[in-house]
Formats: structure tokens, sequence, C-alpha cells
């Protein structure tokens, strides 16, 4: 079905409501009396062109912006999308800086990636090339002591129950600050790329990426695996 285009008055009673003017106040501050611009609201009576740019002059607008449709922004579908984050379901990614456990796994295409992540590199020399991907995180200090390295910015020490939010494609490293074994981040990265959960995971390096990719369940790990892992290094198993 064809959209009906606009009228003078259509247009004029926009202009009205988006200014939050009675036609009286219209009136006052046009210059043309209220009955013709009722007529005109209600598509009996149409303007000359000079009655047009007064108009225009006397409301301090453009010809143009006179005749701009408000564009009305479409509402947004319920998608009733809903992930319980248990550490179970987790993909679960190993590197030699970090643990990863990427929450909510089944949900596809998302925007938003949680993640809890356990720190144990020390040292940037430890670390490595700084880290860069598309979109925006934001970290939180769950347990320990985290220093952060971006490109340009100072390095600096966040305490546990503190945070920051970062330009994610902004070189990036966290590490255990001075005096802490390991560090217990939540993480949540946003990007606009619906292929973020797949950036992510070529991070981690081809072993990494490969080993997850395509999993429809993943291997669950033991429900107490946080916690344990949040014993002191000198407690833990070795890793094989």
């Amino acid at each position: 079905m064809t959209a009906q285009h606009p009228t003078i008055g259509g247009l004029l009673r926009s202009l009205r409501a988006r200014k939050g003017w009675t036609l009286k106040q219209m009136s006052e501050h046009s210059g043309i009396p209220l009955s013709t611009l009722s007529k005109v609201e209600h598509d009996r009576l149409t303007l000359t062109y000079d009655k047009l740019l007064q108009l225009s002059q006397r409301l301090n607008l453009r010809m143009s912006e006179l005749f701009a449709e408000q564009a009305e922004a479409p509402e947004q579908p319920v998608t009733a999308r809903r992930s319980i984050g248990r550490i179970e379901d987790a993909i679960r990614v190993n590197t030699p800086n970090y643990d990863y456990y990427y929450l909510c796994p089944e949900l596809r295409r998302k925007r938003m990636i949680p993640v809890l992540t356990r720190v144990r590199a020390k040292t940037i020399e430890e670390f490595g090339e700084l880290v860069r991907h598309s979109g925006e995180e934001y970290i939180h200090v769950l347990e320990g002591r985290m220093e952060v390295h971006t490109e340009f910015y100072d390095p600096m020490v966040l305490e546990t129950g503190e945070s920051v939010y970062i330009d994610s494609n902004m070189g990036h490293a966290y590490i255990a600050a001075e005096g802490c074994d390991e560090v217990l981040l939540l993480g949540v990265c946003s990007s606009a790329d619906e292929q973020l959960m797949e950036s992510l995971l070529t991070l981690h390096g081809e072993e990494g990426a490969a080993r997850e990719a395509g999993v429809k369940r993943p291997r669950p790990a033991p429900a107490n695996a946080v916690a344990r892992e949040r014993s002191p290094p000198r407690k833990r198993t070795a890793a094989k």
C-alpha cells in the first residue's frame, strides 16, 4: 500500500506538536490568524508561498526545516531472549595469560558477551603484545588487584570492586598487580559486530579457536571449577 503524502496541514500540526504550542501560540509566533491556521491544519485551506515564507522567517526556520517530517523511531521488537549464566555451561578457553569462561554460549549473534576471566600474567613482558578487537568493554574486579595497561594511558591499578570501561580497539592488557597472585574479573564486551564471539575466540590463537569452534554444547567444567581455582597457586595442581 502506497504511503500517503503529507499535506501542509499535517506538517504544520507536526511542527506545532514538536514545539508544544497551542494553535493560539502558533498564531502569535507566526503572525498568521488563528482561524487561517485552523483551516490549514484541517486541510480546508492552503498557504501561499508568501505566507509560508513569512511562517519560516517568523519561526526562524529554513523552508526545508519547515517541511521536514519528524521521523518516528521504529518500535523495537521484543525477542524474549534469556540465558542463565552457569559456569558449567560456559565455553572455557585457557591461554598462558588468562582462563576465560564465556557465559550464556547458547545465545547466538549476541552483541554483548559476558565473560569471567582469571588473570595469571604478572608483568607486561610476560603478557606480550597488547590485545585489540572491535567494540567496547567493561571490566569489574571481583577478586584481587588488577593492573590495567592501555595504548594511550599510563598503567593504573584497580582494587577489588573497582572497574574500567574502555574502547576495545585500543591496545590493552590486564595483569595481576604487584603482590597479587591471580585476579578474577567479570567482563562485558559489546560491539555492533554480530560475529563478536567468533572474533574474540580468534584472539586466543589457532589452538583455542579450533578447540571451541562449532561447539554446540560446551564440555562441562566441574561446578566448583572457579571456586577451586581461587585457592593460592601453591595448593593448585599444576596444569598438564
